[in-house]
């Protein structure tokens, strides 16, 4: 037989009120969960791309302190919700996935290596939300849920090479492309190759090498590097090494005796942040392709020097370029958030394109059709104090190419996300789309 309960009129009131206070509660702590708009931040804290995420993740903290200092957006204050893909990149996936589907984040900010944004992109296009990618990267690509915020190829790439190509550059003939082993570097040095190609640039002329991300022993490749630059053509270093790998690669160059005057280096993945852990004597001279400098004289970044500093509290902590492409994104994602008067992936979306705020070059930069925003080019070089001084610059901002025009697949296609388009590799030739992209 079985147990028979029995309940009093009182213990049932009792449970009715326990059930409908717990309700009361849960409901009490959704509302509180509702007053503030969650923002997910996606970067390497450990493992080989710590050395260049970390500032990422803290300049991202600094930016919503900042707005939620202002009232925060919509009446509401943000709130970060920060983790750590470890440098794995299958596990920027997993994170990705949590942020948006367990913590609701309105817009994720994230990401450095083109393998991680590859692993994460079919994420939110499932989820339908919103990254911000802030590095420069190889272009070959427009997704509607993402906002590239980096350079493209033509924005960086192209343009340092043609710097070292002119007399004021010094006349380079011969080109190592190094780089690190993964997408980014194989399809840039891919771009680079067919630009010098179509430069008169003979195959012979070119020496690729990739390595894998936290190599350490340089020693044969840069005495290789240096056989290759003695053939009687002045030579220079195209390098797309990504991480803590820059480290020895540069202290082997400077025990090799490699100045900038014999063999230049021009680096895609080297800025303020990776020279704090160098002595960057034997670097001088040496040079770097971004789209913004710490030692840009601009009342706009010296305003933004001192607040990261006071945030840190630290007086070395320097800055750099895709710590600016992330000031240039989330201010234009709060931008599009009022303008829209939403969170709403969809209407955020499309309130993005077209939206414009300063860039701390002393100049603004906008949301284009693509996805990707305008940017001037600088180029400089490295100073014995780790700062970068600038050489050479564009007279204005760069509209970049998501497709480059020297890859046959790549060259009839465009990217606008606008309304009757909505494409992401739309063929100028065919008039179709591709499909995804």
């Amino acid at each position: 037989m079985g147990m028979r309960m029995i309940f009093s009129r009182r213990s049932m009131l009792r449970a009715t009120s326990a059930i409908v206070g717990g309700a009361i509660a849960l409901a009490s702590f959704g509302a509180q969960a509702a007053d503030t708009i969650k923002v997910g931040i996606l970067h390497s804290l450990s493992g080989t791309m710590a050395i260049s995420e970390t500032t990422l993740k803290d300049v991202m903290l600094m930016l919503i302190e900042e707005q939620n200092k202002k009232g925060g957006v919509l009446g509401k204050k943000l709130e970060a919700v920060v983790v750590d893909p470890a440098s794995n990149w299958p596990l920027f996936a997993e994170k990705a996935r949590d942020l948006v589907a367990k913590e609701k984040v309105a817009a994720v900010f994230g990401c450095w290596t083109s393998s991680s944004r590859k692993s994460v992109l079919p994420v939110f296009e499932e989820l339908n939300s919103i990254l911000f990618y802030p590095v420069q990267y190889e272009g070959e690509e427009s997704q509607r849920n993402v906002f590239y915020t980096g350079a493209a190829p033509n924005q960086q790439a192209i343009p340092a090479v043609d710097y070292l190509m002119s007399a004021e550059g010094g006349s380079v003939k011969r080109w190592v492309l190094a780089g690190t082993d993964y997408v980014y570097p194989r399809t840039t040095n891919k771009i680079l190759e067919a630009y010098l190609k179509a430069k008169g640039v003979k195959a012979e002329d070119i020496m690729i090498n990739y390595t894998p991300f936290g190599h350490s022993d340089w020693q044969t490749i840069v005495s290789d590097i240096k056989k290759f630059g003695s053939a009687g053509k002045k030579t220079a270093v195209v390098s797309t090494i990504n991480g803590d790998a820059n480290v020895p690669f540069y202290k082997e160059l400077g025990n090799a005796g490699l100045k900038a005057t014999d063999i230049p280096v021009v680096a895609f993945s080297v800025g303020e942040e990776e020279l704090a852990g160098l002595d960057t004597k034997p670097l001088v001279g040496h040079l770097a392709a971004w789209n913004y400098f710490q030692s840009i004289d601009d009342a706009t970044n010296k305003e933004f020097i001192a607040k990261w500093k006071a945030f840190t509290k630290n007086p070395k902590r320097v800055t750099n370029d895709p710590m600016e492409a992330h000031v240039i994104g989330f201010n234009m994602w709060i931008k599009a958030i009022e303008k829209a008067g939403t969170t709403d992936t969809d209407a955020v979306i499309d309130a993005l394109v077209g939206v414009s705020v300063p860039n701390l070059t002393g100049g603004y930069s906008a949301m284009m059709p693509n996805h990707h925003i305008t940017k001037p080019v600088l180029i400089g070089e490295i100073q014995a104090d780790g700062q970068i001084n600038t050489v050479w610059q564009t007279s204005g901002t760069v509209v970049a190419q998501e497709w480059s025009p020297y890859l046959e697949g790549s060259k009839d296609l465009i990217a606008d996300w606008r309304k009757p388009l909505s494409c992401g590799n739309f063929n100028v030739k065919t008039g179709k789309c591709g499909g995804k992209s």
